[in-house]
């Protein structure tokens, strides 16, 4: 059996066009052509029922190495902690002070798109320092 490589990380949302363009900027993503006949996204949208505009989104790494991320709209709000979220690497490869200041500068410039800081994890012996936010919709992710 072949293993699988490519797959799709989906999120549930009030506003998956919103949510999207956060997470572009975030990871440099970028949001794909519309469908075949189309110009725009919002053209696409405006040829569709009222109910159905803006149900779903999606960006892409333009690289094509990330993975694509999905974000459907539903009719819940959240209400718990996420069982899966996103590690947002920007420290890698960075130790101690310099981690610490890539990171918090991150987190601010993260902050300014609508991100909100939860908390801070310092490094212990298993783990490295992080500090956990959440999106526009208040989906956790950690910056690391």
């Amino acid at each position: 059996m072949a293993a699988i490589r490519k797959f799709q990380v989906t999120f549930d949302c009030a506003e998956p066009g919103r949510v999207a363009r956060f997470w572009c900027e975030v990871l440099g993503y970028v949001v794909p052509p519309p469908p075949e006949g189309f110009d725009t996204w919002d053209d696409y949208d405006d040829s569709l029922p009222p109910e159905q505009r803006d149900a779903w989104s999606a960006c892409v790494d333009p690289s094509g190495a990330g993975p694509r991320l999905y974000f459907q709209r539903v009719p819940e709000g959240k209400t718990v902690k996420n069982r899966v979220h996103l590690d947002v690497r920007a420290g890698t490869g960075l130790v101690g002070e310099e981690r610490l200041a890539t990171l918090e500068a991150e987190a601010v410039r993260l902050e300014a798109l609508g991100a909100a800081r939860v908390r801070v994890l310092l490094a212990d012996e298993e783990n490295e320092s992080c500090i956990v936010m959440q999106d526009v919709e208040g989906n956790e992710f950690c910056l690391d």
